[in-house]
């Protein structure tokens, strides 16, 4: 095959990715759990190579002036991979959707209906600067019986095609195809693009970042796609908001872990509680390093905040970086979120019973919270396990998408000799 064109070579791969989804979607619960083990223990086996090539994808990631968030993104050291081997493990002791009954019913006629989870087939997923997905995405795939084909990015290059490996002579190991997972990161952007057109070989297409790639992902593929990522978070302190509430609140969703997109982005306070919120708030992130952007009404309580803008609004910064204003009424705290909400995770801090419900059911977002920091929107967190990513759309799932979501459903209908009358 050297001297094959690329759009073959890659044609043929997604052929074989497709050929091994039928053995994965027939492998038992016990076959699924052996190679997720093999995985964690293979992983632990090579953590060596592992971080070496990672700490090659690292440096040039800085040489080419990748910013904090991406590069916190992209490292991998021991105890990282030690977690990912053990988020693994986790995902044995997780229900195996494949085969289990959503509903079911005898028809008048006689004819018993059932409606039953079934593998999605072959999953590809596009992503940047996120080698520990390589592994979340495989692991969730081949427990509810699906191929994987890969992109993972430039960034995380190096890394990517060690994980990969890891993940191909796991599943040999135990007897599994090791077609199921494959990667097209040796065709760079070439690669990425061909994927997305794969209708033949690829039954769904999961983007997982910034949003300009997954707008580029959506825009382009004619693979079905199922949005994630993106997330232009916000979190309103209402009135009524506890100041030892929102203080810890705020501090957790911006600082714990500014790259995720979980993490807070947009702080909007009542003006009735501006005053007596926002100093403490305010003075807490600047002493863990967050720049503050802030509008007017801030600024004459906080004068070193700089300047917000429209930009800012609808930025997604993945860096210590929070836009700020004062609002007059959750009305209008509403119509902030509703004009730059990506939909992923909003939060209210309040003490008000019926601003929370109104919050709750007026809010359009994958996650609504009441009193609870956004990093609560997570897989894991829910306790579904490891994650594909958080699904902001809203056909077929929405949210953490774990085990179920990578799940499709047939009907089965058993007659004897029934005719339709």
């Amino acid at each position: 095959m050297q001297n094959a064109e690329p759009a073959d070579v890659l044609d043929a791969r997604f052929a074989a990715a497709k050929e091994a989804s039928h053995r994965l979607a027939r492998a038992t619960t016990a076959e699924k759990d052996a190679a997720l083990q093999s995985i964690a223990d293979l992983l632990v086996e090579r953590i060596g190579q592992v971080v070496t090539a990672n700490a090659a994808d690292l440096e040039a990631g800085r040489a080419a002036e990748l910013g904090d968030g991406l590069l916190d993104r992209l490292k991998l050291d021991e105890t990282r991979v030690r977690a990912i081997a053990s988020a693994v493990v986790d995902v044995i002791s997780l229900t195996d959707p494949v085969g289990e009954t959503v509903s079911g019913r005898s028809l008048p006629s006689g004819v018993r209906i059932d409606q039953v989870r079934v593998p999605l087939g072959v999953v590809g997923a596009i992503y940047e600067a996120r080698p520990n997905v390589t592994i979340d995405i495989a692991a969730l795939a081949l427990k509810s019986g699906n191929a994987v084909v890969l992109r993972g990015g430039s960034a995380a290059e190096r890394t990517n095609a060690v994980l990969v490996q890891v993940l191909r002579d796991a599943l040999d190991r135990v007897g599994l195809p090791a077609d199921a997972v494959q990667t097209v990161d040796d065709f760079g952007r070439a690669g990425a693009q061909h994927l997305m057109r794969a209708r033949d070989f690829v039954d769904v297409l999961i983007p997982r970042g910034s949003a300009r790639l997954i707008q580029a992902v959506v825009t382009e593929a004619t693979v079905p796609v199922i949005e994630t990522g993106a997330g232009v978070v916000h979190m309103f302190l209402d009135a009524s908001a506890r100041e030892d509430w929102a203080v810890e609140l705020v501090e957790n969703a911006k600082v714990q872990r500014p790259s995720v997109c979980n993490a807070l982005e947009t702080l909007l306070v009542h003006r009735d509680a501006a005053e007596r919120l926002l100093p403490p708030v305010l003075a807490r992130l600047e002493a863990s390093g967050v720049t503050v952007h802030a509008d007017d009404r801030v600024r004459a309580l906080h004068p070193s905040a700089l300047p917000v803008t429209d930009e800012d609004w609808a930025t997604e910064h993945m860096s210590l970086d929070i836009s700020v204003g004062v609002v007059d009424s959750l009305d209008d705290a509403l119509d902030h979120i509703r004009r730059y909400s990506t939909k992923h995770t909003e939060s209210i801090v309040t003490n008000d019973l019926g601003n929370a419900e109104r919050f709750l059911n007026e809010v359009d977002a994958a996650a609504v919270m009441v009193n609870a920091s956004t990093r609560f929107t997570d897989g894991a967190e829910f306790g579904f396990g490891a994650e594909v990513g958080i699904s902001t759309q809203k056909l077929h799932a929405r949210g953490p998408m774990g085990l179920p979501q990578l799940t499709s459903t047939k009907w089965l209908v058993r007659g004897a000799g029934h005719v339709r009358a």
